[in-house]
């Protein structure tokens, strides 16, 4: 993205001119002077043209399509502030029954309530239940008489940034397992050596961003199991489901990931990517109350009533939360099925496709997650395509497909990834295996300068 000079005396002179506008428009200062519901209208909504296509947006887990049914809901719900509990209490009804179904899906413990709350994605999420082991290890040290600095938590560098955002914010020390030559996640072997009596938690990843796989949750679970019979050590497991939480339960409903594992004591999950519904929504499950220290649960009057309030932040839209309940209602456990198999035999095909092109390696093939992750290799004539090269040439076709290199120690290794949705189509799949054949031969033909790669992928 190109720096702008916000002291530019740059106008927007519409070509309409003498139709709606009778004055230039500065672009990074507030106009003198209104213009007409439809003039603005019609200026923003031009310069939006300039944005890719969602449809044939790649690089992005977020829905980007939802039922005309649910625009509607969108629009009548926009106005309602999903903090103001006492003036929309039917809101905050539908808040706890999204969270009470999610908690049921993730097998949180039959007999009680699902403990949890909605977030604007799992980044905050993520940082509401670090925070909550953070202040649970420091109350346990308290009443040991142990100090309570120097807090730590374990994690793979296959982490979405979010982890290392929390980390920084709130001083904790992030430990950080390095990604190597052909493993891109983590596992009880890598994890060990790192734990401490300081270490607060352990993030095991359902669905990397970066490649699309899975850690092997059932070694770390087993081996925090085992690390909690020393006095003093409880560390809990997070599972970051962002990506996968909606795709594994349907797919893979016999797998063990949740909270059927013992030392699982938390889940996120991105709502706006594969529970389908448009961003920003996120949510946080706890195994149990007593996960969720009361200290952190903020109550407050003066909106009207005793309301309770755990979040980041204060005012945030409801609408997400109420698209969730309509999607949740609208399909059920089948209509997701029926999607997540739709969604894993489409993103299977792209990957055949393009794994059966001369110069790409498979990652990931589409089969546990929709997602694709290639590699270069040496063609048959004996040179690796330039992946960033590759994903300028789908670009100039309309198709956002994002390269990046991998985090160390295999920052060496160049990937490109798609995230097939559920409004992408066989046909689409078809036209884009194809599209990127025929960039692989101008590649070949050595027709692109350099661009640099980037270093986090889109998600």
């Amino acid at each position: 993205m190109h720096k702008l000079n916000l002291d530019s005396e740059e106008t927007i002179s519409p070509t309409y001119a003498g139709r709606s506008f009778s004055h230039d428009i500065p672009k990074y200062r507030l106009p003198a002077e209104g213009v007409s519901a439809n003039a603005a209208y019609q200026l923003v909504h031009d310069e939006l043209e300039l944005d890719g296509n969602p449809a044939l947006n790649l690089a992005s887990f977020v829905t980007s399509w939802m039922e005309p049914q649910a625009r509607v809901l969108a629009a009548e719900t926009l106005a309602k502030n999903m903090i103001d509990q006492d003036e929309y209490p039917q809101t905050e009804v539908v808040h706890q029954r999204v969270v009470s179904m999610i908690g049921r899906l993730f097998h949180a413990p039959a007999h009680q309530q699902p403990t949890g709350t909605a977030t604007i994605g799992s980044s905050e999420a993520i940082m509401l239940a670090m925070l909550a082991h953070k202040r649970s290890w420091q109350r346990r040290r308290e009443q040991a008489g142990l100090p309570t600095d120097k807090p730590n938590m374990v994690m793979g560098a296959d982490v979405h940034t979010c982890w290392e955002k929390f980390a920084r914010y709130f001083e904790v020390e992030a430990r950080v397992i390095p990604m190597e030559e052909g493993r891109y996640t983590i596992g009880a072997e890598q994890v060990e050596p790192l734990l401490d009596e300081h270490t607060i938690a352990v993030a095991g990843l359902l669905g990397t961003t970066f490649t699309g796989q899975m850690d092997d949750l059932h070694s770390i679970d087993a081996l925090l199991t085992r690390v909690a019979e020393k006095p003093g050590w409880h560390i809990p497991l997070h599972i970051d489901a962002a990506s996968g939480g909606f795709i594994v339960p349907f797919a893979r409903p016999d797998e063990e990931w949740d909270f059927r594992l013992p030392s699982v004591r938390s889940i996120n999950v991105s709502n706006h990517k594969f529970g389908l519904v448009y961003p920003g929504m996120g949510t946080v499950i706890f195994r149990d109350a007593s996960d969720l220290p009361e200290e952190l649960v903020f109550h407050i009057n003066y909106l009207g009533g005793n309301m309770p309030n755990y979040s980041l932040n204060f005012s945030r839209p409801s609408t997400s939360v109420i698209l969730q309940y309509f999607a949740f209602l609208r399909l059920g456990q089948e209509g997701y099925r029926e999607i997540v198999q739709t969604v894993l035999e489409n993103a299977t095909s792209l990957g055949a496709k393009l794994g059966a092109i001369d110069g790409l390696e498979l990652l990931t093939d589409g089969t546990e997650f929709p997602i694709v992750a290639l590699r270069a290799r040496e063609t048959s004539a004996g040179q690796a395509p330039d992946l960033t090269h590759l994903s300028q040439l789908l670009r100039e076709r309309g198709w956002i497909v994002p390269a990046y290199t991998l985090p160390p120690n295999a920052e060496h290794i160049t990937v490109l990834r798609m995230v097939i949705k559920e409004n992408f189509s066989r046909d689409m799949v078809d036209m884009l295996a194809h599209d990127v054949g025929v960039a692989m031969k101008t590649l070949r033909r050595g027709a692109l300068p350099h661009v640099p790669a980037r270093h986090r992928p889109h998600c």
